[in-house]
C-alpha cells in the first residue's frame, strides 16, 4: 500500500466515534462504520452523488434521519439512496454482534 492509498482509506474509527451521538453500543457503531467503508470502497456513492464519502459526511447525513440508533439511521439513509439511485440494498445493515 502506498502513502496515497493510506490517505484515501475510509476512517472507520473516526466514523464509529462520530456515531456515538446517536447512541447504540460499540458493536453497532463498528458495524455501521464497516458498511460505510464498504460503500466508500465501492465508489458508488461518489459516482452517484458526486460527493466524497467521508466519516463526517456520513454523520451529517445520518443526523437527518427522523430518529433511532446508528443502525436505524444508517438503514434509513441507505433506503433513501436506494430510492434515489438504486443499487444500495447490499449496504443495508441486517445484523451485528454485540
Amino acid at each position: 500500500m502506498t502513502d496515497a492509498d493510506a490517505l484515501d482509506e475510509f476512517d472507520t474509527a473516526a466514523l464509529a466515534a462520530g456515531l456515538e451521538t446517536f447512541g447504540g453500543d460499540d458493536a453497532e457503531r463498528r458495524a455501521v462504520a464497516r458498511h460505510a467503508r464498504d460503500l466508500a470502497d465501492s465508489g458508488r456513492y461518489e459516482a452517484d452523488a458526486d460527493v466524497e464519502l467521508t466519516p463526517e459526511h456520513v454523520v451529517v447525513q445520518l443526523a437527518d434521519a427522523p430518529e433511532g440508533s446508528p443502525a436505524d439511521r444508517w438503514n434509513w439513509w441507505v433506503g433513501a439512496l436506494e430510492f434515489a439511485y438504486g443499487g444500495y440494498t447490499e449496504f443495508q445493515l441486517r445484523r451485528w454482534q454485540e
